[in-house]
């Protein structure tokens, strides 16, 4: 979402949304912290030091900074960022805009430095990524925890809150093939066919108890998410969607990723594609 969005800072923006989402996930899981550093709430963020997978602002990133902003008061500002790779070094990305507002401190790693060591060596206070630090993966550290322990629970609070799923992929199509008559409609539909014969099918496995899904109490899952969730528990389309993105839109642009607030109708293709 944000390498779409910060295209429209370009005077000639090349692509234009469909609201279809490939990819969602709840974001309070994406937060690691240092069992030593003192956090123990996400207030206690204040002051600290934080590692951010990749950049400034990605998607995980400008999710949870909007979040931590909006519910329990703390800004961007109040914390000092180390950017770089999670498990792996990683070169600074040079082919995106990487817009960093006034008043946020922000530093690169260095050589083969990475934030998973740097949190378990408590050379940085707590993480936000997308990736989750490998020794907590592999069981072989006690310096690394989630700030939000129970995270399950406070991502099924946030949804019965506010009902955001929050989204992490879009599907763009480039302006000029979005004024083809019937093309993002078709590409659309191609989209929505495809999810609903996936849903179908775990629909229908829940008669045997999804005997085909290789993990061990997944109907009980199932149910309880599509208890909470609906029938249609990955929805497309805007009208779905609206708060969801309109809520990342605003956190875009309140980061400094988006020079103006941008709106729903600015991003998405107009006409029934956009709007079904």
């Amino acid at each position: 979402m944000t390498y779409f969005l910060r295209t429209f800072d370009q005077d000639d923006s090349p692509f234009l949304a469909l609201p279809i989402f490939p990819n969602r996930s709840f974001r309070h899981s994406a937060l690691f912290v240092n069992v030593d550093s003192g956090i123990e709430k996400p207030q206690d963020l204040a002051g600290k030091t934080v590692g951010e997978f990749a950049l400034w602002g990605h998607d995980p990133g400008v999710w949870m900074k909007g979040v931590l902003a909006e519910e329990y008061g703390v800004t961007p500002d109040r914390m000092r960022w180390v950017i770089g790779g999670t498990n792996h070094p990683i070169p600074a990305f040079d082919w995106i805009p990487q817009p960093v507002p006034d008043g946020i401190e922000i530093r690169r790693t260095e050589g083969d430095q990475t934030l998973s060591a740097m949190l378990e060596a408590g050379e940085i206070d707590a993480l936000l990524s997308v990736d989750v630090p490998q020794p907590l993966i592999d069981g072989s550290t006690k310096k690394i925890r989630r700030l939000f322990v129970d995270y399950e629970s406070v991502e099924r609070d946030y949804y019965r809150r506010t009902g955001i799923f929050p989204m992490m992929h879009i599907v763009a199509i480039r302006r000029d093939l979005a004024q083809v008559p019937g093309l993002a409609q078709s590409v659309y539909r191609a989209f929505n066919q495809a999810k609903d014969i996936v849903q179908e099918r775990f629909r229908a496995g829940a008669a045997k108890q999804h005997m085909a899904v290789i993990t061990p109490w997944f109907s009980e899952l199932f149910a309880a998410n599509r208890a909470l969730l609906g029938e249609d528990w990955w929805p497309y389309g805007l009208d779905a969607n609206r708060k969801a993105v309109d809520t990342f839109l605003r956190y875009h642009h309140e980061q400094g990723l988006s020079k103006r607030l941008l709106t729903s109708e600015d991003v998405f293709v107009p006409g029934p594609a956009g709007t079904v």
